[in-house]
């Protein structure tokens, strides 16, 4: 099967900033914005520059950059907000107004009509500057499908190249997700449709699919699918899944954890492991038979190669271990055994039920079970608790929300006593170590910090 190309529109800087919790930095948005830029994003949405004058400033700087990228600003129809956006020097203004029935009686407290003749006033409006105007259909989903065709009509009329269907509260299904969008291309021609999918029902990235299939020709995203309530479509979840069932390659795959790492930093807002394409545990193996059957061939249990992403394959060893998984994992560390040796080792791992077992501990048990010595190669990472001190006039959390932030530190817990935070790292090497201590220490409300380096760990 054969598609046409899709754009990306990546509108972390707008919509990811309006997560509970979130706010950018301007010199955090230019970085991200580079960072998408370099990723090959075709579209930056940089932000509503009429909400703030940080807001404005980040805009007016990304949109001087000089990136490839299309950069656009968001704006309400309203003079005063376009007259803001067109002085950031944008590529596009992105003018948005509700269409449903229940915006325009609640919201907007027009008619029909009315909202027709102030979407077609204010995109002429914008459109008088010379710039590019994207219009928003906002809550598209829920609006009358025949109103929904005369706004699109309309909008393409007053001179808007593209109109985003926007399903603003995530009640859309794929089937229905591509009914409408086919209905409306039929409806209205010479007009380039997006779709900005939210994930209320956790199907943001199937209906970007299906609008896709449908015909339209950009997909809104965020990095790490932030974004209002339950955020928007993720860039990532979206990015390989064009590759892997169009085998459309929309933007640098391999730029993907750098960027998803680098929004969980600015925002706080941490990933779960299971998180697909860039979670640390997408392509971690556990059970036995799993691991048999990726030594194999991998894809017995992979939808795409780490490589695309610029991972690798790795499995744990736990009680759900196979001989399969043992076995290669001792090969990797130099360590031949017989088969009944093999068996053994593989029984009393079972017996242990423990959560997972690092290559020391398990030459530990190849010791026991064999009663010959193996040399134990250095720890892959160097481990260390770090207790924090904190003034009294500060905030603790606060200051345990910038830890976590910090390259290498895997857990931050507030505790009681001398110490007031206890932050759990994980790093390379000393100098690493060293370098995430400075950093600690460097956060203003730091009194002192104390370090231990973890040893080993004792299976239960």
């Amino acid at each position: 099967m054969s598609f046409r190309k899709v754009l990306i529109l990546d509108s972390t800087l707008r919509e990811g900033e309006q997560t509970p919790g979130v706010s950018f930095t301007v010199e955090q948005k230019l970085e991200i914005a580079r960072k998408l830029d370099e990723a090959g994003i075709h579209m930056i949405e940089a932000g509503h520059p009429s909400v703030s004058p940080d807001i404005k400033r980040a805009v007016y700087i990304i949109a001087r950059e000089g990136l490839n990228a299309e950069v656009i600003a968001h704006s309400r129809a309203v003079k005063n907000d376009i007259d803001v956006a067109v002085e950031c020097d944008v590529d596009r203004v992105a003018i948005f107004y509700g269409v449903s029935d229940i915006h325009l009686k609640y919201k907007h407290k027009v008619s029909r009509d009315d909202a027709l003749r102030i979407i077609a006033e204010h995109i002429e409006y914008a459109r008088s500057y010379g710039v590019k105007v994207r219009f928003t259909a906002e809550d598209a989903s829920r609006a009358s499908i025949d109103y929904l065709i005369e706004v699109v009509k309309t909008a393409r009329d007053a001179g808007a190249d593209r109109v985003s269907i926007a399903d603003t509260v995530g009640i859309l299904t794929p089937f229905r997700t591509y009914n409408l969008v086919r209905t409306v291309l039929e409806k209205v021609p010479n007009v380039e449709l997006d779709i900005h999918a939210h994930n209320d029902l956790g199907m943001a990235v199937a209906n970007s699919l299906a609008a896709f299939e449908a015909g339209v020709t950009a997909i809104h995203t965020t990095i790490n699918g932030l974004g209002e309530r339950a955020g928007i479509t993720s860039l990532q979840e979206i990015a390989v899944a064009l590759k892997v069932h169009y085998g459309i390659d929309v933007i640098d795959l391999k730029k993907l954890p750098e960027l998803s790492r680098i929004v969980e930093k600015y925002s706080g807002i941490i990933m779960p492991p299971h998180t697909p394409v860039t979670g640390e545990n997408v392509f971690i193996h556990k059970a036995g038979i799993h691991v048999a059957g990726i030594l194999a061939n991998p894809q017995t249990y992979e939808p795409y190669p780490p490589e695309w992403i610029g991972k690798s394959r790795d499995w744990t060893i736990d009680k759900y271990t196979g001989k399969a998984a043992v076995k290669a994992r001792l090969e990797r560390l130099g360590v031949s055994l017989s088969d009944d040796e093999l068996a053994r080792v593989v029984m009393k791992i079972k017996e242990l039920n423990v959560r997972i077992l690092r290559d020391a501990d398990l030459l530990e048990i190849v010791e026991e079970v064999t009663g010959r010595q193996v040399s134990l190669k250095p720890p892959e990472k160097l481990q260390a608790m770090i207790w924090i001190k904190c003034e009294s006039n500060v905030y603790t959390t606060n200051i345990a929300r910038r830890v976590i932030n910090i390259d290498g530190v895997m857990e931050v817990i507030e505790i009681t006593g001398d110490y007031d935070i206890l932050a759990k790292v994980e790093v390379k090497d000393h100098a690493m170590l060293n370098q995430v201590i400075e950093t600690i220490r460097s956060i203003r409300g730091v009194l002192s910090t104390h370090t231990q380096i973890v040893l080993k760990r004792l299976p239960r």
